[in-house]
């Protein structure tokens, strides 16, 4: 694997531990959601599937909460460079 990444400039490799959900901002994503439905009783499944995908899309629409989440791991992020 060392020697593949050595061949690419252009690539960047951050050597993570096992499990990092602090680094991984999907995981902030998910809390933000999850809070959005804590008090909520839903008594069918496709109800919930329903205000799962709103609330997705809904946060696809503020691009600052998602740069905030992306911060928040403290990952860069700048742009790559493409080669």
């Amino acid at each position: 694997m060392q020697e593949l990444v050595a061949e690419r400039e252009w690539l960047t490799v951050f050597l993570l531990p096992a499990y990092s959900p602090d680094l991984n901002p999907v995981e902030g994503v998910w809390a933000h959601v999850k809070r959005s439905l804590v008090n909520l009783a839903v008594v069918a499944l496709d109800r919930l599937e329903r205000l799962v995908r709103n609330r997705l899309k809904r946060l696809r629409y503020r691009p600052d909460s998602l740069d905030g989440l992306i911060a928040g791991t403290g990952l860069p992020l700048d742009t790559p460079i493409s080669p």
